[in-house]
């Protein structure tokens, strides 16, 4: 029988490659085991993993048992107050032992705070746009109309629309 060859063909899965950076990543914020942010919604489930984030595991001088902090925003910070112990359990299930001795809520506005990822929500569709009268439209195609390149006159006609709306509100 022939020797196999390989089928990679000299290629390396993005995994292999990235996993050490990951894990360099989440070690500098405390997380031993990276599956607790990559994985978060499996194992909180979709209830607690729609209104948290974890942001830091942080362990005392003595080294005896960590704190996982979780940021959410304010109004759901006392419901994730009164499930702190099944969520300690499940994230030391992940760890399997008790690495986490403490969970701490943080609170933080409903909007901000780009690296906390503090919108947990997709954002709600707003009021609709209101719709262009005629006499909007033809005063913003009059006022392009000296432009010669018809695409060029077409988005300055659209922008100056759009403009003039925006005002008239």
């Amino acid at each position: 029988m022939p020797p196999r060859r390989a089928s990679t063909k000299g290629f390396t899965r993005t995994s292999s490659l990235l996993t050490g950076r990951i894990r360099a990543a989440s070690e500098s914020r405390g997380f031993a085991q990276s599956r607790l942010l990559t994985q978060w919604n499996e194992i909180m489930g979709k209830d607690i993993s729609s209104i948290s984030r974890p942001v830091e595991v942080s362990y005392g001088r003595g080294g005896m048992g960590a704190t996982l902090t979780l940021l959410t925003t304010g109004a759901n910070a006392p419901m994730l107050e009164m499930q702190k112990e099944q969520m300690r359990a499940k994230v030391n299930a992940v760890y399997g032992y008790n690495a986490i001795a403490r969970v701490r809520i943080t609170q933080t506005a409903g909007q901000g705070f780009a690296e906390g990822r503090a919108l947990f929500d997709p954002a709600k569709p707003g009021t609709p746009e209101p719709v262009s009268t005629p006499e909007i439209r033809q005063q913003a195609v009059e006022t392009a109309s000296p432009v010669r390149d018809a695409g060029l006159r077409d988005a300055l006609a659209q922008l100056g629309e759009n403009i003039l709306n925006k005002t008239n509100r």
